[in-house]
């Protein structure tokens, strides 16, 4: 008897672990595969899908550049406005911090949701700091990107400089290393990011370069010079936004021209010629998945490398492109959820979501 009701415990246990498992993947696959999943409805412009976060309830946020805040629960789009709480329609970064606050970047500055309202702050700017000399964001507060770091202290990359929050004061982190600007007089930066040493890199478009803050002391770290034929001009990128540092430890950045990894010790380039997509081999954002491959978001598509299929070090660096369904191929957001799936934006405030081959369209215009 004790032996036919083990028999009989085990088949139990495998049946119900079979219904969940096939539970699961039937959710997974009509989200993928679903003939009439939501929508996200663009009302204005033809603005860029720039950013997205999947916050601690399992919600995806999405950020565009003139169409607001977008929050997705897997069954319907809510959208945020300014007449929502918002300080501008017009976003540029997300990020939820270790309280689940959610802190918005915007072209006037910063906005906080507490999950029920938005707050607009204020970055109290030193008096001594320059103004701005260029006169098209002459009253512009850009946030660029923003970081919590493993301390719990939040960095601000915006217009006005970099600036570290403790939760009590914002300090003006000055980084005399970077001689030039971009939009303004004090934005030497654009990208950040604190690797598993807790090292903060910087980059921006201007810079020679990028940059290390060990918590002492910056070192500046110069690329290898990346040739782009725009037209029938020969334009040299040498900059770099951090992006990703992968399992194996490596930092990955990105510029106008393709893409770098830093193994601790040399700085390798990647464009076009490697199979990077791209018309002009533009890189604006790289993830890496929980399986470890590397996706490459840019002008021309999403580019994917499976480390399992290759060796970047060795004479190996081809990459799968990926553009099928995309009605503009500029990709500015890629995300993956917790589910596996991968996410992306594109400019004229596209979403989709990639189904390993192909790309299921998530956004449609006003009727």
């Amino acid at each position: 008897m004790k032996k036919y009701f083990s028999q009989n415990q085990i088949f139990t246990f495998l049946t119900i672990l079979f219904l969940v498992t096939s539970c699961n993947s039937a959710i997974k696959k009509d989200l993928v595969k679903g003939k009439e999943q939501p929508k996200l409805i663009k009302t204005s412009g033809n603005g860029n899908l720039s950013c997205g976060l999947q916050d601690k309830a399992g919600n995806l946020w999405f950020g565009t550049s003139n169409n607001g805040l977008f929050k997705y629960d897997g069954k319907s789009f809510n959208q945020f406005l300014v007449t929502n709480g918002l300080n501008s329609n017009n976003i540029a970064c997300l990020l939820e911090d270790k309280e689940g606050k959610i802190w918005i970047g915007t072209d006037v500055g910063l906005c906080l949701y507490d999950g029920k309202s938005f707050t607009q702050i204020q970055i109290p700017l030193p008096a001594d700091l320059p103004p701005n000399k260029n006169q098209n964001y002459i009253n512009s507060h850009w946030v660029y990107s923003i970081m919590q770091a493993k301390n719990g202290d939040l960095w601000l990359v915006t217009i006005d400089g970099v600036y570290v929050y403790d939760s009590q004061t914002y300090k003006l982190f000055i980084i005399n290393e970077a001689e030039n600007s971009f939009l303004g007089t004090n934005d030497k930066i654009e990208r950040i990011l604190e690797d598993k040493t807790g090292n903060i890199w910087f980059g921006g478009r201007t810079n020679e370069g990028v940059f290390r803050y060990d918590g002492k002391s910056i070192t500046h770290f110069k690329l290898p010079e990346i040739t782009l034929q725009f037209e029938s001009k020969k334009v040299i990128h040498s900059w770099g936004w951090p992006q990703v540092q992968d399992k194996n430890g490596d930092i990955w950045f990105s510029n106008w021209a393709g893409a770098y990894r830093f193994d601790g010790n040399t700085f390798t380039s990647y464009s076009t010629s490697d199979g990077l997509a791209g018309y002009n081999g533009i890189v604006s954002k790289i993830i890496e998945d929980k399986s470890g491959n590397l996706y490459f978001g840019g002008d021309g598509g999403l580019s994917r490398y499976e480390p399992t299929l290759g060796n970047l070090v060795g004479q190996n660096k081809s990459f799968t492109v990926f553009n099928d369904g995309l009605i503009n191929p500029w990709i500015w957001m890629i995300l993956e959820d917790n589910a596996g799936n991968i996410w992306v934006g594109t400019r004229e405030t596209g979403l989709y979501l990639f189904d390993g081959k192909s790309f299921i369209n998530y956004s449609e215009n006003e009727q």
